[in-house]
């Protein structure tokens, strides 16, 4: 299995510099000073180099939504609370309109659960075209996913598999698996999976990603 100590899909905020930081570059950096871990150990526990993390801390990088997934095992937490939308107190309801549409790489997701909780659920567009769906991941957990709109490419191991609205697939996220959308229209789908903690390097195989056939 090969390592990559950079993640190619996230992308160089407007100017290079952190004139707003995002809500992630300082919760980054506060989670990892909860846990005790200096840049560097953080780094080789992500599997990614300081430099780039360091980045990503000071709002020069944004994260990927995978990249943003395995931070968040990292770190024991959520992609939620990375997102700097953790709740006081629970609340079991999240109206439509609530909290607001977020973009990485292309892909829009929006929060469409709780925070604190062990599954995360998002509802997510995924584009056109090369995108973070380019990437193989493999991690522990499971995931499932619900077609609402287009059509969606969904690659299980050596199996592919093309899902239409009211389609749904449900697979142990140890199996290596990639997502993409099928149309040139893009793909919207509701997204749950099981925050289980693993390293970046569990979630990303092979070196540079390919386009879909």
């Amino acid at each position: 299995m090969t390592t990559r100590p950079e993640d190619p899909s996230d992308t160089e905020a407007p100017g290079g510099a952190a004139d707003e930081l995002p809500a992630v570059a300082p919760q980054l950096r506060e989670l990892r000073r909860r846990a005790g871990l200096t840049l560097e150990a953080a780094a080789a526990r992500a599997r990614l180099s300081p430099a780039h993390l360091s980045r990503l801390e000071t709002g020069r990088r944004q994260p990927s939504l995978p990249l943003l997934l395995g931070l968040a095992r990292t770190y024991g937490t959520t992609v939620s609370e990375l997102l700097g939308e953790t709740q006081g107190v629970p609340d079991p309801i999240v109206r439509a309109g609530g909290p607001g549409a977020r973009e990485a790489d292309g892909w829009t997701y929006w929060q469409a659960g709780g925070s604190g909780r062990g599954m995360q659920a998002l509802r997510v567009h995924v584009p056109s075209g090369r995108s973070q769906g380019e990437l193989v991941r493999v991690h522990p957990g499971e995931e499932w996913l619900y077609v609402l709109g287009g059509r969606l490419r969904l690659h299980l191991g050596e199996a592919e598999h093309l899902l239409e609205p009211g389609d749904s697939a449900h697979f142990d996220s140890l199996t290596p698996h990639r997502i993409g959308a099928a149309g040139p229209g893009g793909a919207e789908l509701l997204f749950v999976h099981t925050l289980l903690q693993s390293s970046l390097a569990g979630m990303c195989l092979g070196g540079t990603a390919k386009h879909h056939p």
